[in-house]
């Protein structure tokens, strides 16, 4: 068995559809493809969610006509007159969507989040599966909600590991060659949707890959394979061949948007490859991620993350930053789910860059300044680099200012303006 994902950009209108067909027609192995939501549905589903819980009707009643459009101009593109059962099923979803939209909002952002966000991923995957099913190729939907249990953690959920082996080990993968589910959700023990984190459909198929015990991972990108760079932002990026479980992870660590952060470790768990390639040109080879037992050369990789908040935290007494004042603000940053990214400190200062939350920032310069004098840097770039050298630094920090600088044997980091 194998495991498949497609993303959004895969299967953003009627002819990246036709494309995913055509890929998996290639393929005689058993397959379970995980797929996202379509195109921007998902960012269109968190202006939803926002609207819903301001309680903006009037926006809220357009991002639902807008998505419907959206996803029916794709159904009349794929099946023409022949789409009645499709519109069928999708009409329903959009129902229960607008049925939970009239009910007031609870007072958690993000359980509403999950709850609402989640019907992307079962929008895109039930017209996938039926366009398999209309172009011959049989499939069977799955609603992954029922096999992949994580606890109430809304938007970060945590796999419950043991409960959904037990759960997945009781479909019966034989019955069918293929299989069509989700990426990016799960439920809980009480059938209460919920989400991986953003982009955690990469993480699914890991999941799915571990307890199947699958003999690959494939995730089909808009990309050849891993870059050395973001091609939207440097030139002349290099396509890396082969990378070890250890590099991908400190890649995903470090920022990188080509594979989600938690995906290895269900994979190295199994030894199971990771490829990642390109659903434009299929027949070429892509990238593998995998256990290398020699030492690699790479070429100097650079990672960026944007919109970063850089805040410097010193005691009011003038007394040294330590260990209990630390405890305190990293207790603050966990409470407030802050993504931190970067680390420094000397005596009386404590600098950490924050990506830019959604909500409550404001909340949490308040909180510590409380206790601690509090200065914040906003719009800075994290540039990250990988196996650097003096020249690649010079070249990338020319002319920008760096508010801080850290370097290890292999990894450079500036934050930068």
């Amino acid at each position: 068995m194998k495991v498949f994902k497609f993303g959004g950009a895969s299967v953003k209108d009627a002819e990246g559809v036709r494309n995913l067909a055509s890929i998996v027609q290639c393929y005689p192995d058993s397959l379970i493809i995980v797929v996202s939501a379509m195109g921007k549905t998902t960012n269109a589903l968190e202006l939803l969610t926002k609207n819903y819980f301001n309680g903006d009707t009037e926006s809220r009643l357009q991002n639902i006509s807008t998505l419907k459009q959206f996803h029916f101009e794709i159904i009349e593109k794929l099946f023409g007159d022949l789409s009645d059962d499709i519109n069928h099923e999708i009409n329903a979803e959009f129902k229960l969507l607008e049925k939970r939209l009239k009910r007031s909002p609870s007072l958690d952002y993000d359980f509403e989040y999950d709850q609402i966000v989640s019907f992307g991923e079962i929008l895109s995957t039930k017209i996938v599966s039926a366009y398999l099913n209309f172009s011959g190729i049989n499939n069977k939907w799955m609603d992954i909600r029922h096999g992949l249990r994580t606890d109430a953690t809304w938007r970060e959920g945590n796999i419950d590991w043991a409960l959904s082996m037990l759960l997945q080990s009781q479909f019966n993968f034989a019955e069918n060659r293929i299989y069509i589910t989700q990426g990016f959700i799960g439920a809980t023990v009480t059938d209460q949707t919920t989400t991986l984190g953003r982009e955690g459909s990469d993480y699914t198929a890991a999941i799915i890959a571990n307890i199947l015990n699958a003999e690959s991972v494939t995730i089909w990108k808009d990309v050849p394979g891993i870059m050395n760079a973001d091609p939207n932002k440097f030139e002349a990026t290099q396509k890396l061949d082969m990378l070890s479980y250890r590099e991908a992870v400190e890649m995903t660590y470090y920022g990188a948007k080509v594979i989600h952060p938690k995906t290895m470790k269900p994979l190295v768990e199994k030894n199971i490859p990771l490829y990642v390639r390109s659903f434009m040109e299929p027949d070429e080879q892509g990238s593998v991620i995998c256990s290398i037992d020699h030492v690699m050369n790479y070429v100097p990789v650079f990672i960026v993350k944007d919109d970063l908040i850089l805040i410097t935290i010193s005691p009011l007494d003038f007394s040294f930053m330590g260990e209990e004042s630390m405890s305190e603000i990293y207790k603050l940053f966990a409470q407030y789910r802050m993504k931190v990214n970067l680390v420094q400190q000397s005596a009386m200062n404590f600098s950490v860059a924050i990506d830019r939350p959604e909500r409550g920032f404001e909340k949490i310069i308040a909180d510590l300044k409380r206790k601690f004098v509090v200065h914040y840097n906003e719009g800075l770039e994290l540039l990250t680099i990988r196996y650097y050298n003096e020249e690649v630094i010079q070249k990338m920090t020319k002319d920008r200012s760096v508010f801080v600088a850290q370097r290890t044997r292999t990894t450079a980091r500036f934050l930068i303006k």
